[in-house]
């Protein structure tokens, strides 16, 4: 209960704090409580304490140009799967700013990105346990209508023990960018529309080994355009990095490159997108020491869809490769015309998608041979792919709405997943084949009251065999919510190991507060999002999850 105290004092406080500012305050308050429990069958353990605690409450204030902020933080202890640099309460970020016409900076913690994020990009993704705030001066211009430069410069967010703990190196970045459509009145009347952006981003760090010359500066540069015609658009980013010896990449001098391409054509009732990304050794940290997800200075954009439905999501996510890949990916939407014999009375939505990642082709250079020294140990080219399998997933999924009270969802997945480069599971090796087939059925019982019913199947010959997962939800709109979920191991080759992972969860919504409680077991897994991933470990117990928005 003592550790307890402080974290509701701080949050009471802050709440009398936003009640006296007025209408110029807004923040958020997050919270997520666990009671665990041991659990043997599944590998769930049970922390010294028993409970554990992650909980966040931001205050924003502004008036007129001028605005700023604070976050306090609370880790008693973090949950489950969190980095273990992660303990106590206290100040985990603030920041001051100001903003009128053509300038605005920031000075103290600000997130921000560069294009698509392949040079730069800092940001907070709570659920995989990712902040890497930037800590020093962030400035933009808008000189004319049209042109946006921004500059960075500070140090990156590592840990938190009761305060926050920055990284030793620094990052410097600079990015401009000109929309053409407004910039100028040059393309103000056309149907094309353009936009042009180039980066500068660079690292220091101190970093010494006791076998390399470590470059203390590590610098890369690269460009993007965006260009729309009527119902097409195209798009396309460049990014060179300088050699970074690190720990990633085994401390070779190789120069990295990441090229991501983007197209598509839109319409209603169709569309279609196709893109394609070409990277190799794009790891860049601030320190070359550093790993997992730790000081990243940018960020892969995944090309691979995110999927939501249980099995699909957590099974075999695919992590981005940032040491090399070269991948490729479809959408395409339809929807049937509704009134029609295929189409029904409101239409049917059929939407495919195809993902594929390949190992780069990589041309030794006759490193390790007597006499080279220079550790450039391959040539590789754009898109040049071998035939080594990183990932494959194809999916289809068929919507449509029968009557005013019934909806229905089909939807199927196959994967082909290489456990040697994203390790899932120690029960399998090399490519997993697996399918997966889901039927998702809602009813309308009236105007407030409603039933979701989810049958998933899972099945492989693989890893742990066959899966079933059954899902029920009852709505009752606008607040409450009830659900219970039921998964079970039913096809392991290990008979005794056929385990099942009970779930009950309800919750109830007052406006922008949500409080949700749940109990039972969840099991080991790999957790996505945009592909970055971290382990969850099988968890047996209650959780409590509070969120509002003020």
């Amino acid at each position: 209960m003592k550790k307890l105290i402080l974290p509701l004092l701080l949050l009471s406080s802050t709440l009398g704090f936003t009640q006296q500012l007025g209408p110029n305050v807004s923040g958020n308050i997050e919270t997520t409580f666990q009671y665990l429990n041991e659990d043997t069958l599944i590998g769930a353990v049970q922390p010294a304490e028993k409970t554990v605690l992650n909980s966040y409450a931001l205050v924003n204030y502004s008036n007129k140009g001028f605005r700023g902020g604070v976050r306090i933080e609370s880790y008693l202890p973090h949950i489950l799967g969190y980095p273990d640099r992660y303990s106590g309460t206290g100040l985990g970020y603030r920041y001051v700013g100001y903003s009128h016409e053509k300038i605005e900076f920031t000075a103290g913690n600000f997130y921000d990105q560069f294009g698509s994020g392949m040079i730069f990009r800092s940001y907070e993704q709570r659920q995989l346990g990712i902040d890497n705030a930037m800590d020093g001066l962030q400035v933009k211009l808008t000189p004319t209508p049209g042109l946006t430069l921004k500059a960075v410069y500070g140090k990156m967010r590592y840990a938190f023990n009761n305060r926050v703990e920055n990284s030793d190196g620094l990052v410097r970045g600079f990015d401009g960018e000109i929309d053409f459509g407004s910039f100028l009145g040059l393309l103000d009347s056309s149907k094309f529309k353009m936009t042009i952006g180039g980066s500068f981003v660079s690292k220091f760090q101190n970093a010494n080994h006791p076998d390399y010359n470590m470059p203390k500066n590590v610098g890369s540069y690269g460009g993007r355009i965006d260009m729309k015609y009527g119902k097409f658009f195209l798009g396309g980013e460049h990014i060179i990095k300088e050699n970074d010896p690190s720990f990633d990449n085994g401390y070779i001098y190789n120069n990295g490159h990441g090229t991501f391409i983007n197209a598509g054509y839109s319409m209603k009732g169709f569309g279609v997108i196709l893109q394609a990304k070409s990277i190799d050794n794009m790891s860049y940290r601030v320190d070359p020491d550093a790993i997992l997800t730790d000081l990243q200075v940018n960020f892969m954009p995944a090309l691979t869809k995110t999927h939501t439905y249980n099995l699909a999501a957590t099974l075999y996510p695919y992590a981005t490769q940032p040491v090399g890949e070269v991948a490729y990916q479809a959408d395409l939407f339809y929807k049937i015309p509704k009134k029609t014999k295929l189409g029904g009375k409101y239409g049917t939505d059929i939407s495919v998608n195809f993902a594929v990642a390949y190992r780069p082709v990589r041309h030794t250079t006759g490193y390790n041979l007597p006499g080279d020294s220079t550790r450039v140990t391959y040539k590789t080219g754009l898109f040049e792919k071998s035939d080594s399998l990183y990932y494959k997933d194809f999916n289809i999924e068929i919507k449509r709405k029968l009557n005013k009270k019934w909806k229905i969802g089909l939807k199927y997945f196959h994967f082909e997943f290489n456990n040697a480069v994203n390790v899932v599971t120690k029960d399998a090796t090399g490519i997993i084949y697996a399918d997966i087939a889901v039927v998702d059925v809602q009813y309308k019982i009236n105007r407030k009251h409603s039933l979701r019913l989810e049958l998933q199947g899972l099945w492989t010959k693989q890893d742990k065999g066959n899966w079933a997962t059954a899902l029920l939800e009852y709505n009752i709109s606008p607040s409450f919510f009830f659900a219970a979920m039921y998964q079970y191991n039913y096809g392991n080759p290990v008979a005794n190991q056929r385990i099942s992972y009970p779930l009950v969860s309800t919750g109830y919504i007052l406006g922008a507060s949500r409080i949700m409680v749940s109990y039972g077991r969840q099991r080991e897994g790999i957790f996505c999002i945009g592909g970055v991933c971290r382990p969850v470990p099988a968890t047996n117990g209650l959780t409590v999850t509070f969120t509002s928005s003020f």
